[in-house]
């Protein structure tokens, strides 16, 4: 009688379990800001709507991504004004399609302009996930804000 052989478990690539957790986090902020775009909408200029939904949603996603999406021991404002920077060129994508949509309708639909938006939202969301885990959270961030520590190694190597 032979032992049963374990099957090797695979796990994902680590930039691959990265985008889920960006996808899950950035995107349940991004529906959650889509809708509050659709309440603040009739009430003040879709640019200033949109502008303020971002800046929120920004704070709140980029503390996400820290935690959850990257799980970076980055913290504090240089990782906001950062992420910042990348919501402003998504906020400029996002703003430039809604304006291209009242271009081509006067009146669209809640509907059209919430497929356009969240279209152009997840277009911005790829590049703003790549920038985010190659600049902000990336082994080189890390590196600028860790402190240094004395391990036995390098007390060895002094000594």
């Amino acid at each position: 009688m032979t032992a049963p052989s374990l099957q090797p478990t695979r796990s994902l690539h680590p930039a691959l379990g990265a985008f889920v957790r960006f996808v899950i986090c950035g995107g349940g902020v991004g529906v959650a800001s889509s809708g509050v775009l659709v309440l603040l909408h009739d009430r003040m200029p879709l640019v200033l709507a949109n502008a303020l939904v971002t800046i929120v949603s920004t704070v709140i996603a980029t503390e996400l991504h820290s935690r959850v999406s990257f799980r970076s021991e980055c913290r504090g404002w240089r990782v906001h004004l950062q992420s910042g920077l990348t919501v402003a060129v998504s906020y400029a994508f996002t703003t430039g399609a809604l304006f291209c949509l009242y271009a081509v309708r006067s009146e669209p639909s809640a509907l059209v302009q919430q497929s356009v938006y969240l279209s152009a939202s997840a277009i911005a969301g790829a590049g703003r996930f790549a920038l985010l885990r190659v600049v902000v959270f990336g082994e080189r961030a890390a590196g600028r804000t860790r402190k240094a520590s004395f391990g036995k190694a390098s007390v060895a190597m002094a000594a």
